[in-house]
């Protein structure tokens, strides 16, 4: 794990709490949170996930995580992908449907990248987590942002631990660690 204070570029507390329990899970880790308005560049979600990575660094000057989460449908070909906050904000959960009417699948993947870098300089590294599942028709209030209209495969999995975001989590965790291990620090 990361000798200095790790930093998680959020302004999102339920987002910070889910971090903190997963990568702290059997191991001591500092991480507080920093909301920083970082531009984000167009490109795939590995690309953006990257440059707001090196940009949180240098602005940080020390370890950072950042996260991007997408969502993907198949008929789109992965769109509207890592723009689905731009999407959601103009058409609402209605809209996202309407987007797939025509269309022969309402299959849809939910897609989470962490992007860790060691300080300023330092090239980040990705680690992503996927749920598959599908487009429906919004269910319950729409507290919090497309999970309304998104229905993962295996309905029973334990949110925090088997999601996209929990899967791309683990990964990180795992690397943290290795890092330590290896006596490199990270």
């Amino acid at each position: 794990m990361p000798s200095e204070r790790l930093v998680f570029v959020t302004g999102n507390a339920g987002k910070l709490n889910e971090v903190r329990e997963i990568l702290a899970q059997g191991e001591a880790i500092d991480i507080e949170s920093r909301d920083l308005d970082l531009p984000e560049i167009q490109g795939t979600t590995q690309e953006i996930a990257l440059e707001k990575c090196r940009r949180a660094a240098e602005v940080i000057g020390g370890p950072v995580i950042t996260e991007d989460t997408a969502l993907c449908f198949e008929a789109m070909n992965g769109l509207p992908g890592p723009y689905i906050k731009f999407f959601l904000r103009e058409l609402g959960h209605e809209g996202l449907n309407h987007m797939l009417d025509g269309f022969p699948t309402r299959a849809a993947w939910a897609l989470c990248t962490f992007a860790y870098s060691a300080g300023p300089g330092t090239e980040p590294v990705l680690f992503e987590g996927r749920t598959d599942g599908r487009i429906v028709p919004a269910r319950g209030p729409p507290k919090f942002g497309w999970d309304p209209v998104f229905e993962a495969e295996d309905t029973g999995l334990t949110k925090m631990r088997f999601s996209h975001r929990g899967r791309a989590l683990q990964k990180l965790r795992a690397y943290l660690q290795a890092q330590g291990e290896g006596g490199r620090g990270a």
